[in-house]
């Protein structure tokens, strides 16, 4: 960045750090503690799909490489979701995986295409979360839904607050974008 961008106000993209997907196993321990929320086993990758052969080999070697784990869908947005399936407890393989989705289109040339990933919880009383990580922004935000496209605002304060120390979060909480029926949550 230079003196005239930092004179003007402008300041220099977030680069994202799909490595910081990692922090998420000992970030679900923090979460557990705090919330009594666990990880469900479910995470997905979201992404605009590109035309042409090049991300179609991509698209073809990700889905080969997860097998049965995952599943495709589209969603009202543009979007395509892969929903990763692993145990419960399996959740450093998850997120193993995730980042291999997200690695293998970023070396491919089509991070500009990468969306989110998240990884969801549950409660034994029904309250559902997921962790979502911003790509673009190289940050991570909780998502709380509730029947009626409503947000239990509550429980996401509550997981930023377990979660702060543990995964970069983002600030900005205009940046929490709802993800309505994202897959796996």
């Amino acid at each position: 960045m230079g003196w005239l961008d930092a004179l003007l106000g402008r300041s220099k993209p977030v680069e994202p750090n799909l490595d910081a997907l990692f922090a998420l196993p000992s970030a679900a321990v923090t979460l557990q503690a705090a919330t009594g929320l666990v990880p469900t086993g479910l995470g997905s990758v979201a992404f605009r799909a590109a035309e042409g052969g090049a991300f179609a080999t991509v698209e073809r070697d990700v889905k080969a490489l997860l097998g049965e784990r995952v599943e495709e869908s589209d969603d009202g947005y543009g979007y395509t979701w892969l929903l990763v399936r692993r145990p419960p407890e399996a959740i450093s393989d998850l997120v193993t995986e995730l980042h291999a989705v997200n690695s293998s289109l970023e070396s491919a040339g089509f991070g500009p295409s990468l969306l989110c990933s998240l990884v969801s919880y549950a409660s034994e009383d029904g309250r559902r979360l997921a962790v979502v990580y911003l790509y673009k922004r190289g940050t991570f935000y909780p998502f709380a839904p509730l029947p009626g496209q409503r947000r239990d605002n509550a429980l996401e304060l509550q997981a930023r607050g377990a979660l702060e120390g543990e995964l970069p979060l983002e600030k900005d909480l205009a940046r929490w974008f709802p993800v309505w029926g994202a897959p796996g949550l």
